[in-house]
């Protein structure tokens, strides 16, 4: 049996160093349709579906879910369009990814940008335990849309974004595999967490963070203070920062490429 790949696009062709752009949960790779534009002046963006997600499959068996495996997803594409190293952008569960890609490959990072991310910065254990994990995963698995509907991430939730953002996030939600959101809860979840590791991320980071999510704010200054040189941008945004605020995002995200070696001196 063929082993399952995470669909990936190169929406534009962009100029520069490669960027991989990572979504969150119940999203999709049209998460960035906002900010492709204005990245693809420095970067060549190439954005990916989370299992279950956009276009991705479900796998049903429990590898794919490994933060391992998915991982070696991207180090799959790195080596299929023939990059040596690659910049990285991460949102929310795609943040807790890249961060984590960052601090596992380190030789093949140039820089990375990611947003509001709890399961990244936070305890393991943040998210409940084993158990509470396995029974949450278990109703998303007997009741699909329903339980998905229910959780605070939940798009229709969302308080920030335009009408049509809205709109298209709620659409991307509808459309997820619950069978992969469950999954991705109790497989991928537990092993998220990159708050132990921060110190070994080598490679110039910027932190995009939304100030209107309060339980992030904490999480923020441990950022700062474990990955080293960590720079942030505070932005009038809530948790989906390059959505509710995208021409903020794309300044702060461009003003940090610039100042890269790497697309400086192009």
């Amino acid at each position: 049996m063929t082993a399952p790949a995470l669909p990936y696009k190169r929406p534009v062709p962009g100029t520069g160093p490669v960027m991989f752009l990572v979504h969150g949960m119940l999203s999709s790779h049209r998460h960035w349709v906002p900010n492709i534009d204005a990245l693809s002046r420095y970067v060549q963006p190439v954005v990916f579906d989370l299992w279950g997600h956009g276009d991705a499959p479900a796998p049903l068996d429990d590898a794919p879910y490994q933060v391992d495996a998915l991982l070696e997803q991207f180090e799959r594409v790195r080596i299929a369009i023939g990059a040596e190293r690659v910049l990285l952008c991460g949102q929310s569960f795609g943040a807790s990814l890249t961060l984590r890609y960052s601090i596992e490959h380190p030789e093949r990072v140039i820089a990375q940008v990611f947003t509001n991310s709890v399961s990244a910065l936070s305890p393991p254990d943040r998210f409940g335990s084993a158990a509470e994990r396995t029974a949450r995963a278990a109703a998303i698995e007997a009741r699909g849309h329903e339980v998905l509907r229910e959780m605070p991430i939940h798009p229709r939730r969302a308080r920030r974004l335009s009408p049509q953002v809205k709109a298209e996030l709620v659409e991307a939600a509808e459309q997820v595999d619950p069978r992969a959101i469950a999954r991705l809860i109790s497989i991928t979840g537990p092993q998220l967490s990159s708050r132990d590791d921060l110190g070994r991320i080598a490679c110039p980071t910027l932190l995009v963070n939304g100030v209107h999510e309060k339980a992030f704010q904490p999480l923020r200054d441990d950022a700062v203070r474990g990955i080293p040189g960590c720079q942030v941008a505070d932005i009038d945004a809530g948790h989906a920062v390059n959505l509710e605020n995208p021409d903020a995002f794309n300044a702060a995200v461009v003003a940090f490429l610039q100042s890269l070696p790497e697309i400086a001196g192009r």
